[in-house]
Parts: structure tokens; sequence; C-alpha cells
């Protein structure tokens, strides 16, 4: 039986907006591998391709060549393999050319684009002369590239300064899945987890279709991470190169800062990465840290310090498979059932504690809604307090400013049962409450928000809480 289509409700509505806008279009579509790029296209526009054809990783100039030439040859094309660019493109226009019919659409797919730009080939040229000359100007085209070496996709043809510079009709950033739209996949195929458990395996790989495809119905998710992670030949233990190899060419200087920013959870700003790595702080780190963002590998957030409008922005490592990977694989060791084992002990608790707060990151949509503040213009930062004399700082990972006059500061909880709040807790609360009034100065009401699992116990110390913002809330759309 197929595979359905999950959720992606947004970019199947703009695709079919484009598919039906009657003039060329040219489709860009990137995001992180094993997203669920192909997969979409394949579903919606399957059996009307006129030319398809996917890169090879890592192949050659003769390897991409040869796999282009077959491609020709499998819709219909008889001529000789071409010996250029400029002469593949060409024949895939006499090979459109000949299929076209008025009216009606012709959708040329070509996957994992990136991996045909391989050095001095003039890939990319040819690209656009086959555009600009030929594909621009019939209106029955519709050329989608799509490719996971995003940082590519961004710089060579979406940035494109040269003969494709503004000639992407549309670009599609296709992000890991929503908790809900995970929900939705494992409701598919008919799991029995419940959403505790579905938000735990979110926590560990986040919402890539692949990834969440790899658990199998009739195990715990405990048996499941051991077997993907923890077993000698684990899929997922051995996917963290592949990741990373297939988004960037050169990925020794981006796992660098990802290994940097896996071990300071709060996050960094641009210098004081650059201060740890003893790199200069210059255009070079900016790009790859704008990459990084691109990939959904790490957010940028901002971060007010001192008055309110001020800006700082720091940088926080936010994938889920990436974050599991560098906190459990270097320590288990040889040990197949380390995840199984571990469980209730404090590196794990730890874990989800961040991955929660991460998870809460992620779903600010959420959480507006929940707060039924969707409907007014609201700013979400951070805020850090530089350290004191005595060596301790303060800082709130999410602050949500409304148009309003109020703030939420939110207070991120992860608790298998209900949390409560006892003296001293209440007191670090109305602590950092009366920190960031101070140092901020801001005139604002604030809000102190709990965002937890299961809900506030009721208590003496409860009323503290003027809002919350439950793991139930988060599932939604």
């Amino acid at each position: 039986m197929a595979e359905q289509l999950i959720g992606r409700g947004s970019e199947i509505n703009h695709l079919q907006k484009y598919y039906n806008s009657e003039k060329a279009e040219f489709v860009a579509l990137y995001g992180r591998r094993r997203v669920g790029k192909t997969f979409l296209i394949r579903h919606l526009y399957g059996e009307m391709f006129a030319f398809h054809v996917t890169g090879v990783m890592n192949g050659d100039r003769n390897t991409e060549m040869a796999a282009f030439h077959q491609a020709l040859k499998q819709y219909g094309y008889s001529g000789l393999k071409p010996k250029t660019w400029m002469d593949a493109f060409f024949a895939l226009q006499q090979l459109l050319e000949s299929r076209i019919q008025k009216g009606q659409r012709c959708i040329v797919f070509i996957d994992e684009l990136p991996c045909f730009d391989t050095p001095k080939a003039g890939f990319v040229g040819a690209l656009g002369n086959f555009w600009n000359n030929w594909a621009n100007w019939v209106s029955e085209v519709m050329l989608i590239v799509c490719g996971s070496a995003t940082s590519w996709m961004v710089s060579n043809i979406i940035d494109n300064h040269g003969g494709l510079h503004n000639r992407i009709t549309h670009e599609m950033h296709l992000h890991p899945f929503t908790l809900h739209e995970t929900e939705l996949y494992f409701a598919s195929r008919r799991s029995p987890w419940t959403r505790q458990i579905i938000l735990q395996a979110y926590m560990a790989v986040g919402g890539v279709p692949y990834y969440l495809g790899l658990f199998d119905n009739d195990e715990s998710l405990a048996e499941g991470l051991d077997r993907l992670f923890f077993h000698s030949g684990g899929e997922l233990a051995k996917e963290y190169e592949r990741l990373y190899s297939s988004l960037f060419a050169r990925p020794d200087a981006y796992l660098r800062i990802i290994s940097l920013l896996a071990r300071n959870k709060s996050g960094l700003t641009r210098q004081e990465i650059a201060d740890n790595l003893s790199i200069e702080s210059n255009g070079h780190l900016s790009e790859i840290l704008q990459n990084l963002v691109y990939c959904d590998i790490i957010r940028f957030l901002k971060v007010k310090t001192g008055k309110v409008k001020a800006t700082e922005g720091i940088y926080q490592l936010i994938d889920f498979y990436t974050i599991f990977y560098h906190h459990f694989i270097a320590q288990s060791g040889n040990d197949e059932h380390y995840w199984s084992t571990h469980i209730g002990r404090p590196e794990l608790n730890s874990w989800l504690g961040l991955s929660y707060e991460r998870i809460c990151m992620a779903h600010v949509p959420q959480i507006l809604k929940k707060l039924k503040i969707d409907g007014i213009s609201t700013t979400c930062y951070s805020w850090r307090k530089r350290g004191s004399e005595n060596g301790k700082g303060a800082q709130i990972d999410l602050l949500i400013e409304r148009a309003d006059q109020m703030i939420n500061l939110c207070e991120i909880k992860y608790t298998s049962g209900l949390y409560a709040i006892d003296t001293e807790e209440e007191m670090k609360i109305m602590n950092r409450v009366e920190s960031f009034r101070k140092e901020t100065k801001t005139k604002c009401g604030i809000f102190v928000t709990l965002i937890t699992t299961n809900g506030l116990a009721s208590g003496m110390h409860s009323a503290c809480v003027h809002a919350q913002v439950v793991m139930d809330d988060l599932f939604g759309e």
C-alpha cells in the first residue's frame, strides 16, 4: 500500500496554485535531508512528469552526465550522450518541445540538483541559459528543482547573482513536521503510542518523516531508540556524517560550530562562537551560521539586553536528532540497551528538560493560540543578564512581547506528572521577573506563563502563575 502524504497542507496549496498559474514557473524546493521533499513532489506530480532526473550523491562530472543522459533516454530521447551541460539542456529542450501540448502543464523535476554542480562543469550557467532562453517563454513549463544541500540551493539558485538572478518564481523551504503532523503520521501507521511517547520520540529525532518511519509499532520507544542508535549498526547512529555531508560540501567548519553549541545549551552569540573557536567574527562565519539556520539545524533568537528594544542575537542548536546524538552517542560505549537501562537517570532527565524547551520554542504559534493572543502582534525573544560579581547570571528562554503592552514571561518545565511550585521555586520565579523588569526597564505588564507537560498542581504557591500551556496544546494545528 502506498504511503500516505501527511500534513504539508500549506505547501500543497501553494504548489497547486503554481501549477494552475498558466505561466512558466520555476520552483526551488529545499530543506534538510530526509524531510520529505522528493516524496511531496512525487506524490503530487509523479505520474505527470515530462522529465525527471536525480543527481548522484558524490558523483563526478561523468557520472552526473551519464545519469542525466539515462533520464533523457527514459523519456524518449534518442540522441548522443551530451558532452557539456549546455548540450544536455539543449537535448532536454528538444525532448520537451516534442512532448508539450498547448494548455497542458509540462512538469520538469530535477532532484538533488546540487549533485550535478561538479567543479568547473558549468552546470548552473547551463541551467540558467535553459530557463532564460527557452523555458521561461513557454507557459506550459513548470520546472521544479530540489536539493538537500540547502546552503548550495540558496546561494546558487535562489540568491544567484548570475544568469539565474531573480529568475526563481517561487521558493519553498520544507521544514520538519510539527507535533500535530507527527501525531497524524503515527496515527496513519496505527501506532499505539500516546502523546507523551510521541513527544519523547520527537525529542530524539524531531519531525523528520524518514526518521519517524524507522520506529516499529510492536516495540516501545526505549526499544526503538536502542535499536536505531545503540545497537551495532544502528541506522541513526550512522546518519550523522551522512546528514552533514549531504548538507555541506565541506562540513568540518559547520561541525565545529555544532559541537560547540551542543556543549552550550543556552546558546552563544556570534562573537562568543568566534572566541570559543579562536576564529574571526567575519562574513565567512556569518555565512556558515546563516547556512545552518537555513537547514533548520540552529536557530537565531533575538536577545534583549538592557532596554527591551536593544537586540543581540544568540544561536542555539535546535535539530533534535543532532542534540540527541551529541548528548548520548559518545557516552553510550558499547551498551546496546543504553536507553532502556538509563530511563529515569539524571542525564536522561536533563535531556528531557532541554528538549522540551526546544519543542516549545518550535511551537510558538500553538502557544499563542492557547493563550488567545494569536490575533495580536507579538515579538518573541530571549533575555540574558550578564554575570554579576558572584559570577551568576540569569536567562529566560522565551518572552512574548505583545502589542497590548503585556509580556508573557514563559517558564518551561518537563515533568511526568503535575508540576508543583514550592516556596523556593516561587521565589526564583519572582526574582527572575523582578530582575528582568529592573534591567530592561520595561513598562509592560508581565504575565508569568507556565508551559508544562501535564499542568500545574494546585497549591499555596500556584497563584504566582497567571497563564498555563500544556503538552496537549502543542499538538494543535
